[in-house]
């Protein structure tokens, strides 16, 4: 891949070149570092479910979802779609102003969320009907938890800019060091002092920790307009309006399917803490399909970004169906072997057999379907990468809201039971699948799509190769 001098490591110009080897070479850092956060997630359940036991593992999957919610508002805040596409158009100006404003927009909103989530925490758990046997540790580890959160937004922003200069291998490397402190931290905090899950919670916290210093660190060495100068940092009113304009609907979204996750929850705590402690297992066995679709939906956007803001649509559409292949390939192979394996997998999270049992019955109606979401993550992905976030947002909100939800309903009364809320989920997919290609194919994703680039900033999009000094 062709590099541009001036950002910490060089960018990375995915507009040129081998679309298969340079998404493959893009992509891998980001595989593998999805799973290095899918062994370190692993490794938190793995102490809390077999030393502390399931109601402790209960009280941690009752609290992650609260957690994702908040963290789901940072996750699609923009700032890597806007980046990506003045990387591919060579607007170094705005590539400055887009660094420093988003450094300011983190420490805002993360700061307010932080103090918002510790004081409601308890009413939420209470909303999502948390046994009272378990009501105590939840609200004791998302209080911790939260304590973390400006590192842990700070490391998921600095990496999205990183990446949108086309570098997926800092990311990945910042987040092995995070990883190996975390399981140092369970051992210590867990194992050795006994802290129950407040050690679960504060070794989280020291390995975000590290990894957003590193980050963060790596954005203040860089040179020219891809380097972060703290005492520049600021709200830039056009510049948030562009991150705002991609990050709220993906917000919006993020938070509504968050939602409707944790009125699936709320049905799952109902049934019990067997139930509750099976599906918390699920979900992390379930991380070794969902994790790399969602990194390889993580290169499409830069890839699709870079090339939109190069006025590349083709290319942009050639690097979709390139991603398609990869992801199905990936998909088959790690839903089979888990399914394979199942028994297995959830015996590393609990101990019970019985347990054991549920979770691989629950896998085996849900994982054998997980190709919709290559489509739904790949499709979304690109969209999303030229811009049109809005879009993405009602048809995912659409259906997985509100058509999970009516089926949530009907399962309830007609099979009252783990299964029946397990079924929901490929029933979803597979509708927001159809929709969302139906969306792509209709071209409408690539119409106006610089319109998004106010006409004052708007470079030629074929000068590329414009050196960023």
């Amino acid at each position: 891949m062709n590099r541009i001098r001036g950002s910490p490591s060089g960018i990375c110009d995915l507009t040129h070149g081998a679309i298969g080897k340079q998404l493959l070479s893009f992509a891998l850092p980001l595989f593998i570092g999805s799973l290095i956060q899918l062994l370190y997630n692993a490794v938190d359940l793995i102490f809390v479910g077999r030393i502390l036991g399931k109601e402790a593992s209960a009280a941690v999957g009752s609290s992650s979802l609260i957690v994702t919610c908040i963290l789901g508002f940072f996750t699609g805040l923009g700032a890597g779609v806007v980046a990506a596409q003045a990387v591919g158009s060579g607007q170094k100006e705005k590539l400055d102003r887009i660094i420093h404003c988003a450094a300011g927009l983190t420490a805002v909103l993360a700061g307010v969320c932080t103090v918002l989530g510790f004081v409601m925490a308890p009413l939420f758990l209470t909303w999502m009907s948390t046994p009272e046997d378990v009501m105590d540790s939840a609200v004791v580890y998302i209080r911790l938890y939260l304590l973390s959160l400006i590192a842990i937004v700070s490391y998921n922003i600095g990496s999205g800019l990183l990446r949108a200069f086309g570098n997926s291998r800092l990311p990945m490397l910042y987040q092995l060091a995070g990883g190996l402190t975390n399981v140092a931290g369970n051992t210590l905090f867990i194992y050795v002092l006994g802290w129950g899950v407040r050690g679960a919670a504060l070794s989280t916290a020291c390995s975000q920790g590290l990894a957003a210093f590193l980050t963060v660190r790596r954005l203040c060495i860089g040179t020219g307009s891809c380097r972060l100068r703290l005492r520049q940092i600021c709200i830039d009113r056009n510049i948030c309006g562009q991150f705002l304009s991609i990050g709220i609907p993906a917000a919006v979204q993020s938070i509504v399917i968050t939602l409707s996750n944790i009125l699936v929850q709320t049905n799952i705590n109902r049934l019990g803490v067997d139930s509750m402690a099976a599906f918390t297992a699920y979900f992390k066995v379930e991380n070794f399909i969902y994790l790399p679709i969602v990194a390889l939906g993580q290169a499409v956007s830069t890839f699709t970004s870079q090339n939109i803001g190069a006025a590349q649509p083709e290319r942009a559409r050639s690097g979709v169906r390139t991603a398609l292949v990869f992801g199905m390939a990936v998909t088959i192979l790690t839903s089979g072997m888990t399914l394979l394996f199942s028994r297995t997998a959830f015996g590393l999270f609990v101990c019970e057999p019985d347990i054991v049992e549920l979770g691989s019955k629950i896998a085996w109606i849900a994982y054998p379907f997980y190709v919709l979401y290559v489509l739904i993550e790949v499709f979304a992905s690109a969209i999303r990468g030229a811009g049109k976030a809005l879009p993405v947002m009602t048809i995912i909100v659409v259906n997985m809201c509100g058509v999970r939800t009516g089926i949530l309903r009907l399962m309830v009364h007609i099979y009252p039971s783990a299964l029946g809320v397990a079924s929901i989920y490929p029933l979803t997919w597979a509708c927001t699948a159809l929709c969302l290609f139906l969306y792509y194919r209709s071209g409408w994703w690539l119409r106006c799509a610089d319109q998004m680039l106010p006409a004052s900033e708007t470079a030629d999009c074929r000068s590329l190769n414009h050196n960023l000094e």
